[in-house]
């Protein structure tokens, strides 16, 4: 789904370790373990300061919880380790990613990029279509890319900075922003996902895209309709101060459109395959050019002095980089505009994807993974609850597993010998892997794509959640089509 950014390592290599001991109630105790200390902690203790630490220790908690499981049925510690070694190893080019785009988002602020983009999307945006556009813009960006991580670290930030200053809700403009990245992300052929899903089913890449289309085209218009529906209803408060803000980003930055140079150039890199590190690198150090050029006075300031020097400009650059920077202002719907977090905003992020990682190679190292996924095979069979079982397969994964690469691997090795027993051609297998185990991962807190979706946008997981329409309606769809027998495909024998 990130377009070959977050694994070092080929995915499909990934092995299922098996524990015949291993009871599906034993495996599911870590799960029901987790589950209720996270909810406890959610709703009664910590609300939505949960993900600034609470959280990530309830995971390692949950992992404690799975290695006792473990012991008790013979599996080492070293065994155990070794697979949250290879989970947390797994997760390298999503670390420096994250870390990446924090410096980025620091450079593109100070320089005026991002502010310049928020001031002229707010005179062509307007806030009945801002919502449907959103969805578009993003889904053109992520086909083009291969990668939703990508599109969300680039025009989704500015589309955010959009929102805040019309007054329309963030969760819903994420919500839209990730409907839009992760539809183009499905049906990219540079995305690794689409690739890796059939690889798994035992289809080929462009027969699965086109199978895909199927289900997913109903989705996004459904999506598409709705926040078509949203923004002929919502009315903005910021509409009216839209002049007001205007004139404060003017005061505040030098505002020149040659300042789209930069966010072009990094988006061409990434068309032409450029790895994402090195493309956000450049855009990084473009940024940081830019803003010498662009906006000197706030570079001395963010470095400490009143004029621009060798020292200033280095400090205010490094500092926009690293660590948490602001632009002044006394409008105060532009301050959380005006901020950015560096690379130490993304820590809280990385935080949680380490420690989502020890619980997933904790409870693969025990073997719990492959007997939940078995259990759940076991349950159905017809063709319908093949698929069910497959879908409940992969949302279980991404919540369990905390990685979208196992809600994909597992399933895929476990159900394409019954899809073929079942007479059905691969291409459903690995439609169902995608429209279940790829968009939702974004809808799991804890997992690493909603860690890092909701850490990039600045917006929690429960407030896009239910305006993640693409994300939450596709199993819904591939569902509807197994039950009615559309378009689900047979083996031709020769």
């Amino acid at each position: 789904m990130q377009s070959q950014e977050i694994k070092p390592g080929k995915p499909q290599d990934e092995h299922i370790v098996e524990n015949k001991e291993l009871s599906i109630w034993e495996a599911l105790i870590p799960v029901i373990a987790l589950v209720g200390m996270l909810f406890y902690n959610v709703l009664f203790a910590y609300g939505d300061d949960a993900l600034s630490g609470s959280n990530q220790f309830i995971l390692l908690l949950g992992a404690a919880v799975a290695g006792i499981v473990g012991h008790f049925n013979k599996v080492s510690v070293k065994q155990m380790m070794e697979e949250v070694a290879e989970n947390i190893k797994s997760t390298t080019g999503a670390i420096l990613i994250l870390l990446m785009v924090g410096s980025l988002a620091g450079t593109w602020l100070i320089s005026g990029i991002i502010p310049t983009m928020i001031y002229y999307g707010l005179q062509i945006l307007n806030p009945t279509i801002f919502l449907a556009s959103c969805v578009i813009i993003c889904a053109i960006i992520s086909v083009a890319t291969g990668s939703s991580w990508t599109t969300s670290a680039t025009v989704g930030i500015a589309l955010i900075g959009i929102a805040g200053a019309l007054g329309i809700s963030l969760g819903m403009t994420a919500g839209a922003v990730l409907s839009g990245a992760y539809f183009g992300d499905k049906i990219s052929p540079m995305s690794d996902t689409t690739n890796l899903a059939p690889a798994m089913a035992g289809t080929d890449l462009f027969t699965h895209i086109k199978y895909m289309l199927y289900t997913t085209i109903p989705t996004i218009t459904i999506a598409l309709l709705v926040f078509i529906i949203i923004g002929l209803n919502i009315e903005p408060e910021g509409v009216a101060d839209t002049s007001v803000i205007l004139h404060d980003i003017k005061q505040s930055f030098n505002i020149n459109p040659w300042l789209f140079i930069v966010p072009v150039i990094v988006i061409f890199l990434i068309i032409k395959k450029t790895p994402p590190l090195i493309a956000l690198m450049i855009g990084t150090l473009l940024g940081g050019i830019a803003a010498l050029i662009f906006q000197p006075d706030i570079v001395a300031t963010i470095g400490g002095g009143k004029t621009l020097n060798a020292t200033t400009a280095y400090k205010g650059v490094m500092n926009a980089i690293t660590i948490e920077t602001s632009v002044a202002t006394e409008n105060t719907v532009l301050k959380d505009l005006f901020s950015a977090g560096g690379m130490s905003g993304m820590l809280g992020t990385i935080w949680l994807i380490i420690c989502a990682m020890v619980f997933g190679g904790v409870m693969d190292g025990i073997g719990a993974l492959s007997r939940i996924s078995k259990a759940l095979l076991k349950l159905f069979h017809t063709t319908f609850g093949l698929f069910a079982s497959t879908v409940a397969s992969c949302l279980a994964l991404n919540v369990t597993a905390s990685d979208q690469y196992l809600a994909i691997v597992v399933p895929g090795k476990m159900y394409s010998k019954a899809f073929k027993d079942k007479g059905l051609a691969p291409e459903n297998l690995s439609r169902t892997l995608e429209d279940s185990g790829t968009v939702t991962s974004v809808l799991v807190p804890w997992n690493t794509c909603g860690a890092y979706q909701s850490g990039v946008l600045g917006v929690s997981v429960a407030d896009y959640f239910v305006y993640a329409i693409f994300n939450w309606l596709s199993p819904f769809t591939t569902l509807l089509f197994a039950a009615f027998k559309i378009k689900i495909r047979q083996l031709t024998s020769k």
